[in-house]
């Protein structure tokens, strides 16, 4: 297009001067008859304005329309976006329960074999739904026979005291037993604060605590043939008697301590008894003492004559578990009675003495009697 451009200017041009060619010369006049004459001087005209440099324009481009190119923005040159941290809402749990303290039973409590006892442990709701119907259930480790207290009705927020009755093992040791709460359709809660978050547990200690008949016969009820006994009772009482006689020589001489006296009434197989109050029996308990007389001032102990007994009392029925008849030769005898039958049983014990024929010098003597795990 420029190059058409280009010709059609030289050739205007070229008319141009060919045109002033024509115009009158006051140096020469040319022969407008002759053709060449024309000719070579457009030819002449056209070969000098080819030899000129003739500036190149630019033409005008049309303005570029705007376009939807995205432009960039460095974010360096922006604030920071304000973050917008979301609000929880607290979420609502419909089954939930807070373990709160022990009521009764701390752990490592000790308790007696066989004995009966209730734990109670102190709970929240903090779920959102009110328990009816709610039960407690054994989830692991020792279940020690147990009895469940009803739960009643507990609101959201309510607190709450549960509990279980339980018989401790007979055997010493030491026992747990891990509780859970579960609702009616058998969905067992969380228990937030209790064990792994999920329940709670007794913790008890069983062991041989023993029976001291020496230390506790001032408690005992003490009777013979003549009715009741004031323990303590004066030597020589008639009505028969019990009495501490710690540093009293014994048969064989020797001195013992925790003596404990029960002369019989004196009558013919007059009889003294002595009943405790009740012990629950231990695993691998056994009764032991040694028995005999008192001695006189020359170690010699008389006439003495007499039958040791050990009974227990259960449900009101007395029934025996030792008898031996003993006769002042100098010697104690040490007598020694396997409880095992009777572990977990809670009983009373009797202490008896009767006078084997007549009641003459008759000081019968049990010394350190106990029930102990030999």
């Amino acid at each position: 297009m420029f190059k058409t451009l280009r010709i059609i200017s030289i050739l205007s041009i070229a008319v141009l001067v060919i045109s002033a060619c024509n115009l009158p010369s006051h140096t020469a006049t040319p022969d407008a008859n002759n053709p060449n004459v024309i000719f070579t001087a457009a030819a002449l005209t056209v070969q000098a304005s080819m030899s000129q440099t003739v500036p190149f324009s630019t033409p005008t481009l049309p303005p570029v329309q705007p376009t939807n190119t995205a432009v960039t923005i460095s974010t360096n040159t922006l604030a920071p976006l304000a973050t917008l941290t979301p609000i929880s809402s607290p979420t609502s749990v419909c089954d939930q329960a807070l373990f709160e303290n022990d009521v009764t039973i701390p752990d490592g409590t000790a308790i007696n074999p066989g004995a009966s006892f209730k734990k109670t442990w102190r709970l929240k709701n903090t779920g959102t739904c009110q328990w009816s119907g709610y039960t407690l259930v054994f989830d692991s480790g020792d279940a020690m026979t147990p009895v469940i207290d009803p739960i009643g009705i507990v609101a959201s927020g309510q607190e709450v005291d549960v509990s279980v009755s339980f018989t401790a093992p007979v055997a010493p040791g030491n026992y747990k037993s891990y509780w859970r709460l579960r609702n009616t359709s058998g969905v067992l809660l969380p228990v937030l604060g209790g064990w792994l978050g999920k329940g709670f547990f007794v913790y008890i200690k069983v062991g041989s605590s023993g029976y001291d008949f020496y230390t506790r016969a001032s408690a005992a009820t003490w009777t013979s043939g003549a009715g009741s006994l004031t323990f303590g009772g004066a030597d020589g009482d008639v009505k028969g008697y019990a009495a501490y006689r710690d540093g009293l020589k014994v048969e064989g001489s020797a001195t013992p301590s925790k003596v404990l006296e029960t002369s019989p009434q004196a009558v013919d197989n007059g009889e003294i008894r002595g009943l405790y109050s009740a012990y629950t029996i231990a695993a691998g308990e056994h009764f032991t003492a040694n028995i005999g007389f008192l001695a006189q001032a020359d170690g010699t102990c008389g006439t003495g004559n007499a039958k040791f007994q050990l009974n227990y009392k259960e449900a009101g029925v007395l029934k025996p578990l030792g008898e031996w008849a003993e006769t002042c030769d100098g010697a104690l005898r040490k007598v020694d009675v396997d409880l095992t039958s009777l572990a977990g049983k809670s009983l009373e014990f009797e202490l008896k003495v009767l006078a084997n024929g007549p009641a003459a010098q008759d000081w019968a003597v049990w010394i350190a009697p106990q029930i102990a795990v030999p």
